[in-house]
């Protein structure tokens, strides 16, 4: 079962959605059936872990390095 996301065509709202065979896709906010369905990046797994949120310096003080999680 693969999570689309989508974009509402009346209210603009996006949203993830876990669709099955039987699945009408709605938007949550106002129901609406008229859907954009948006192009996302795959989840790799590539077998090294990322860097805790708390190792990164604050945002105001420029960009990261390498190992950054705001990359």
């Amino acid at each position: 079962m693969p999570i689309f996301e989508y974009r509402c065509g009346l209210c603009e709202v996006e949203f993830e959605l876990l669709v099955r065979a039987s699945t009408v896709p709605a938007c949550p906010e106002c129901e609406s059936q008229t859907l954009d369905k948006l192009l996302s990046a795959p989840a790799v797994r590539s077998g090294h872990s990322l860097p805790l949120a708390s190792d990164c310096p604050p945002p105001e003080t420029g960009p990261c390095g390498p190992s950054c999680c705001r990359i």
